[in-house]
């Protein structure tokens, strides 16, 4: 009997409905399917307000975590590790760094190959890449990834995402389009399962190699990643200003998350779109260099 381990963290209840979408189809009589969500001590309410969600900014970007209740009913030993996360801040949510760094998550993932599962807006490659060093300073295997994306591309979620989380509504309302992954896409997720079911019992898991290659586990646009990087510098530097103007809910804080809040604004209605038509003009003369850049962050499941 083959047993998998299915971690997860659900917000909104989307992750929730992705990760059962892709387990749907690999259980069965020979492989034992644990499903477990990880449940935050103080747990952030949803729908939020604005300055509950952006009490979450400085610790999330620092990638501090956050104290978990202890995960129960939990076997020893896994053949494979299923980690669903969602992105805070341009970083792995804060649950999730929580367990990872808890002394449960020792035990479980020591030399234990790992499938990533990632349902965010569209900013996620540097959150992986956060993701692979807690990975590693567990000494786990990461061997595959896969990536569901919102239906509201670029700038269209700037608007359709925030207003989901601190309202509950994600249906399109004027040209904005629904927020969330489409459902054709969650319910495609299951694809996954039948292959890593099929997996698991060739003992595929233990070459170390990927398992969902070919199946357009993930799409990377080399565009983007500049932006990404340039993104995540600035809510460093951002965070370790806020957290210096106060500790969490404090009237500093708020203060802080207030400017920092209409920069943002500013610079997506102003440098952002400017920054669009320069990258458009600039790309055109390096498309092989980002098709490089984007396979490199694609792997190790890619298309």
């Amino acid at each position: 009997m083959k047993k998998v381990l299915v971690i997860y963290q659900s917000q909104t209840g989307q992750l929730k409905r992705v990760v059962e979408s892709f387990v749907s189809k690999l259980a069965d009589e020979e492989i034992q399917v644990h499903v477990r969500a990880i449940e935050p001590i103080e747990k952030l309410p949803y729908p939020s307000t604005f300055y509950q969600f952006a009490d979450e900014f400085p610790e999330a970007v620092h990638m501090d975590g956050c104290e978990i209740k202890e995960v129960e009913f939990l076997d020893d030993n896994y053949d494979l590790i299923i980690v669903g996360y969602t992105i805070w801040f341009l970083s792995p949510s804060s649950s999730i760094v929580g367990f990872l760094k808890s002394e449960q998550a020792k035990k479980l993932f020591y030399d234990t190959p790992v499938v990533t599962l990632i349902a965010c807006r569209d900013m996620w490659i540097m959150a992986q890449e956060k993701m692979k060093v807690l990975l590693e300073k567990l000494n786990a295997k990461l061997i595959d990834n896969v990536v569901l994306t919102d239906q509201g591309k670029g700038i269209y979620s700037f608007v359709t995402t925030p207003r989901w989380l601190l309202t509950g509504k994600k249906d399109a309302f004027w040209f904005f389009p629904k927020a969330g992954i489409s459902q054709n896409d969650i319910d495609e997720a299951s694809r996954f399962g039948i292959r890593l079911n099929e997996a698991l019992k060739n003992d595929e898991q233990k070459s170390g190699k990927p398992l969902l290659k070919n199946l357009n586990a993930v799409s990377v646009d080399g565009k983007l990643v500049a932006a990404e990087k340039i993104a995540t510098r600035s809510a460093n530097i951002w965070a370790k200003l806020i957290k210096l103007c106060g500790d969490k809910k404090t009237l500093g804080r708020k203060i802080a998350m207030t400017f920092y809040s209409a920069f943002l604004v500013i610079l997506v209605f102003t440098v952002v779109p400017i920054s669009i038509i320069v990258r458009k003009i600039v790309n055109s003369f390096q498309e092989e260099k980002l098709k490089k850049i984007a396979k490199k962050y694609e792997e190790p499941s890619g298309r």
